[in-house]
C-alpha cells in the first residue's frame, strides 16, 4: 500500500527526466496525501509523428480513483491503490488498464511497520527513496468522472505490488516502478494491451530504494516541511511481518 508520498524535484528536473511538455512551476511537497491533487504524467495524443517536441505531458488529478460507471463518489470507497495483480480483470481499473495509464512521479513514498499489539511496540515511519537519488515513477492509473450536472473530476491511483525482500520487513506491499527505458511502453494505450505490459508490473530490485526512519510527524497531513524526512534513531529494526489478507487498493487511516 502506498498511502503518501512526496515530490520535491525540481520542475525544471522532472521536465527534462520524464520528457514533459509545458510543464508549469510547482512548489516541493513533503507529505501528499489521498484526496489531494497530485501531479500525472500522459502521452500526448496531439503530438504530430515525427516532431520533435516531447512526447508527455502533465496533469493534476485527485488522489483517490472514481471508476466513470459510480453514480455517487460519497458512497463509493476511496480507492488509492489498485494491486497489480488482478487490475486487468478487475471492473474498477479494467477500462483504466486499457486506456489510461499514466506515471506517477516521486522522490520517494512513506510507508509504516506496525508491529502487532501483543509486542507492545509502537508504529515506526519510513521514508523509501531511490538509492542514488533522484526521481521514481510509479505506475498509476487514471479515470475522469463525470457528474449528472456535467462537471467532470479526473481521478487517479498508484498500482502497487508486493514488496521485494528489502521492503516486505516494513510492509507486504509497495509501488510498481517504471523504468525510463519502459515509460514510452507503459503510457503506449494504442499499440500495448494491458497484457502486453503485464511484465512491468513486478517488485523493483532490492537494491533500488533505501528506507529511512522518520518521525511520526508524517502522520499529519497538517505536517509539510522538509523535516519530515529526517532521520530519527529506531531501537529495533522490523522483521518480517505476518502475511495479511490481500486488499483491494481500499484507503486505510492511520
Amino acid at each position: 500500500m502506498c498511502g503518501r508520498y512526496a515530490l520535491t524535484i525540481s520542475p525544471e528536473e522532472l521536465k527534462e527526466i520524464l520528457g514533459i511538455i509545458d510543464l508549469e512551476d510547482f512548489p516541493a511537497r513533503y507529505n501528499i496525501a489521498p484526496t489531494q491533487p497530485i501531479l500525472v504524467v500522459v502521452s500526448d495524443e496531439t503530438r504530430e509523428k515525427g516532431s520533435n517536441l516531447p512526447e508527455r505531458r502533465a496533469v493534476l488529478v485527485r488522489w483517490g480513483f472514481t471508476p466513470g460507471w459510480v453514480k455517487d463518489p460519497k458512497q463509493f470507497p476511496l480507492l488509492i491503490n489498485a494491486r497489480a495483480e488482478t487490475a486487468i480483470g478487475k471492473a474498477s481499473f479494467r477500462a483504466a488498464m486499457r486506456h489510461r495509464r499514466v506515471l506517477v512521479p516521486a522522490s520517494g513514498f512513506y510507508e509504516w511497520h506496525r508491529p502487532s499489539k501483543e509486542s507492545g511496540e509502537k508504529s515506526q515511519a519510513y521514508l523509501i527513496k531511490p538509492r542514488r537519488g533522484g526521481v521514481v515513477a510509479f505506475a498509476g492509473l487514471m479515470e475522469t468522472w463525470s457528474s449528472a450536472d456535467g462537471s467532470e473530476v479526473d481521478t487517479g491511483a498508484i498500482l502497487t505490488t508486493a514488496a521485494n525482500a528489502a521492503i516486505a520487513s516494513i510492509h507486504d506491499r509497495m509501488p510498481v516502478v517504471i523504468k525510463p527505458e519502459d515509460f514510452s511502453r507503459w503510457l503506449d494505450c494504442k499499440t500495448q494491451e494491458p497484457r502486453d505490459v503485464a511484465d512491468l508490473m513486478k517488485p523493483v530490485e532490492e537494491d533500488f530504494f533505501e528506507a529511512i526512519p522518520v518521525s511520526d510527524k508524517v502522520n499529519k497531513v497538517t505536517n509539510m516541511g522538509a523535516d519530515l524526512q529526517d532521520r530519527v534513531m529506531v531501537e529495533k529494526p522490523p522483521s518480517l511481518p505476518e502475511k495479511k489478507k490481500p486488499d483491494d487498493g481500499q484507503l486505510s487511516f492511520f
